[in-house]
């Protein structure tokens, strides 16, 4: 059963936007599960406070997260096509690099962008697109759940909790969204989730 749904996923190809704490970690979890091609986009370099939520490393300070993140799954596994994007997506932008995705992955920090991108791929491709929302804060990590809202957009996130005064971004409670996003993706792909 392995071996089949690695054949598969081998075959299939997703996009993502946005290679910060989401994004980085989506990208290490799908080149594990032997996905075989990533798009990937972003515009933002690997800075020391990356570290402490994002799959990079120290070594990696100062470089481009594009070419970050290639480095790391070279290094995990040297058969997955990469396919990077350094830039800012807009909308229109993000339909047209994952024009050849089966998926896309939304993993914005910026609620402008996320909408935008969504947006864009919802009315203009098609596309099943899984994206994140509240999954700020140190709370439960049960509370962050999968949502199918529409016939090809799911969501996952804790239902809108906000960021509470003093509170950061917590790597853990990032993971487990990441996870989901991932998770979800493959499921989609193997077509267990409809």
């Amino acid at each position: 059963m392995e071996k089949k749904i690695r054949e598969k996923l081998s075959g299939c190809t997703v996009g993502i936007g946005g290679l910060g704490g989401l994004g980085s970690s989506i990208a290490v979890l799908l080149a594990r599960s032997g996905i075989g091609r990533l798009i990937l986009a972003d515009f933002d370099v690997v800075d020391e406070s990356n570290i402490y939520r994002q799959q990079y490393i120290k070594t990696q300070i100062g470089m481009k997260k594009t070419d970050a993140i290639r480095q790391i799954i070279e290094w995990i596994d040297d058969r997955v096509q990469v396919d990077t994007f350094d830039e800012k997506l807009s909308g229109t932008r993000a339909c047209e690099i994952f024009e050849d995705a089966d998926i896309v992955i939304e993993a914005f920090d910026n609620p402008k962008s996320k909408a935008d991108m969504v947006g864009a791929v919802l009315k203009n491709t098609g596309k099943k697109i899984v994206c994140a929302s509240g999954i700020a804060g140190h709370g439960p990590g049960d509370e962050i759940v999968s949502k199918k809202v529409l016939s090809n957009l799911y969501v996952v996130g804790d239902g809108g909790r906000g960021i509470v005064e003093g509170e950061k971004l917590m790597a853990t409670r990032v993971a487990i969204a990441a996870s989901k996003q991932a998770h979800l993706a493959v499921r989609i792909m193997i077509g267990e989730e409809e």
